[in-house]
């Protein structure tokens, strides 16, 4: 066969392979738009899942007349104009190729009224096949109009899913769609019927109460406030806690300048930030948005613009771990005391993210900002060793911490606790601590208060377990590390680029403990390893290693190792089940939990305390009816 140029309708079919996957993917395209249009009202119509019609009607600046035939042709667009323009690309669309991709499997109409003329035009598109423009009635504005898709591409169409499967993909859609622009009215129908009607938020009260609409409205009331900037970056928006963690990351929304994006350094990130306090097999919830310099990021990397590469990776993700690591860290026990059944109607939690009350916030400083602030970030490209977790402090070996005679292997635990010196009264002038005072302890293993909400319930092996190995990890920061020398140097075999980050990295290695060299394209030799990690399978743990630092430009597995290990310790030293206390060491107890970091969570992601209201108290004895 020789070879010939296809014909436009052919190439725009083949290019809607790509954009256009199924309904959902007509409706992002229309809808982003819409946006891009400057629209403030975004009416969207889908029947029988979108596969009969999909109308997207928006009051923005609309199309001039002239404009409309370009509108559906290849690769025309009227937001860039250069590749100078492609690299600092702020709209949400920029290839000009949606709409001619979307007309080429479907039957097409678009009906425009540009802001400055007296009337609206429509053209119509027939698998590709472009009519002459004709005079209608619109209101400033655009609407199109998607009818029969893929009905001239049977091979696609038989793959579209049952019509409940494609609705449900288009209302996630929107709803991400709408959390990113809490400025719109975005409205969604199908078959005739309103199914979500999302009002625009004026205030950060208003734009929480659309993301509780969105992720629940329990969510406020399980979420802390993010509004961080350094180095040129700032990240938005609000994490739930991680008692609020769901079995499926279904509910995980990142958006790079306005952009709901996936990214695995992104996705890596958030998972270390979340590993210390997050039970095993569940996944956070989030919405968050990070704002960069265009210029900092490029989109033009997948068809569907889901995707996108950071030019400073180690910088974002270092950022991204270290805002959200510190975040969670505030989380302390009491924190939020209320309960989310005394929050303003309509939203649980009642947190109000303008005031930083309820659960909390996180902010980079200011007179409303309840929580430390950040240290100064390195800017882009320097030398810091951000990327491994490391501190400026040097760290404690495990010898220093827990006594020359005790095995790394078999952690001592302790036999006995004995709590910071404490008044078990109240202590009516200093006001009632969130965690209010002890008074009893049942079957040995919780511990009953009162503060000023109503009766909180803790569990005082977890709670006590957190508190140690948050002690301990302190101790380890404040102590100098220790590294084994290895009596004979082990050689192992990793790939070309895990070798030459090894290489790229030695230094900021050789903090850790671990000292290594590159011996030829493809291997490393280790020659000295933590004392804390000497018992550990030294290759793997190499390779677990430069692996992540091949991948992500920073490891913190090393650090990882150690917690785990102080992790076990600090659960064998700590208070066990079947104690008695007195009200003195439960009161401690409690004081200690409001200080320590993270308390609301043990070692292994489980809640520590609960809190229930008084109005919840009033319910299970049918008060009040």
């Amino acid at each position: 066969m020789p070879i010939r140029p296809l014909p436009p309708e052919l190439i725009n079919q083949i290019a809607a392979g790509e954009v256009i996957e199924r309904p959902a993917s007509v409706v992002k395209e229309l809808v982003e738009n819409s946006i891009d249009a400057g629209a403030r009202r975004i009416e969207v119509d889908i029947e029988q899942g979108g596969s009969r019609l999909i109308r997207v009607r928006d009051d923005g600046g609309g199309i001039p007349r002239d404009e409309l035939a370009l509108a559906v042709a290849s690769h025309a667009t009227s937001k860039i104009g250069s590749f100078d323009d492609l690299e600092r690309v702020a709209s949400m669309g920029f290839r000009g190729e949606a709409l001619a991709s979307v007309s080429s499997v479907a039957r097409f109409s678009l009906t425009s009224r540009h802001a400055g003329q007296d009337a609206a035009w429509r053209i119509d598109v027939d698998g590709g096949r472009l009519q002459d423009a004709r005079p209608a009635q619109h209101p400033p504005g655009t609407t199109i109009e998607v009818r029969d898709l893929f009905y001239n591409v049977p091979a696609r169409r038989k793959f579209l899913r049952a019509e409940r499967t494609e609705f449900a993909h288009i209302d996630d859609l929107l709803k991400s769609l709408a959390l990113a622009r809490a400025g719109v009215d975005i409205r969604l129908s199908h078959n005739g019927k309103p199914v979500r009607l999302l009002k625009p938020a004026r205030d950060e009260h208003a734009a929480l109460a659309r993301v509780a609409e969105v992720l629940g409205p329990e969510f406020p009331g399980q979420a802390l406030r993010v509004d961080h900037e350094a180095a040129g970056l700032s990240l938005s928006g609000w994490v739930g806690l991680p008692t609020a963690s769901r079995s499926q990351a279904d509910q995980q929304y990142f958006y790079v300048n306005g952009r709901l994006v996936r990214d695995r350094i992104v996705a890596h990130a958030v998972r270390q930030a979340y590993a210390d306090v997050l039970f095993h097999g569940r996944h956070p919830v989030f919405v968050l948005f990070l704002t960069l310099d265009p210029v900092g990021v490029d989109v033009n990397v997948h068809p569907a613009k889901s995707e996108v590469r950071f030019r400073e990776q180690r910088l974002i993700h270092d950022f991204l771990f270290r805002t959200l690591h510190e975040a969670l860290a505030q989380t302390r026990a009491g924190v939020g005391a209320a309960s989310s059944t005394d929050a303003p109607s309509g939203m649980a939690g009642g947190i109000d993210a303008g005031h930083g009350t309820g659960v909390g916030t996180f902010a980079s400083g200011g007179a409303g900002s309840r929580m430390a602030s950040m240290p100064a970030w390195p800017q882009a490209g320097s030398q810091s060793r951000l990327g491994l977790g490391v501190r400026d402090e040097p760290l404690a070996d495990y010898k220093t911490l827990f006594g020359a005679t005790t095995s790394l292997s078999t952690p001592r635990p302790s036999t006995s606790w004995t709590p910071p010196a404490a008044d078990g009264e109240p202590d009516t002038e200093g006001g009632i601590p969130p965690l209010g005072y002890a008074i009893a302890q049942l079957k040995s293993i919780y511990v009953l208060a009162e503060n000023e909400h109503g009766m909180v319930l803790v569990d005082m092996h977890a709670a006590h377990e957190r508190i140690t190995y948050e002690k301990l990890k302190n101790g380890r920061v404040t102590s100098s590390l220790r590294s084994q020398m290895l009596l004979v140097p082990l050689s192992v075999a990793v790939s070309a680029r895990e070798a030459a980050a090894a290489e790229e990295h030695a230094e900021a290695l050789a903090d850790w403990g671990l000292e290594l060299s590159r011996s030829g394209p493809s291997g490393v030799v280790v020659r000295r390893v933590p004392s804390l990690l000497e018992s550990a399978d030294v290759a793997q743990l190499t390779r677990d290693v430069l692996a992540e630092l091949a991948q992500h430009g920073s490891s913190r597995r090393l650090e990882e190792l150690e917690n785990e290990l102080l992790s076990t310790m600090a659960c064998h030293g700590s208070v066990r089940a079947g104690r008695r206390l007195g009200l003195p060491e439960m009161n401690a107890l409690l004081r200690e939990m409001e200080a320590t970091e993270r308390s609301a969570q043990c070692n292994h992601g489980r809640p520590t305390w609960v809190q229930l209201s008084l109005g919840e108290l009033d319910r299970l004895f049918l008060r009040g009816r």
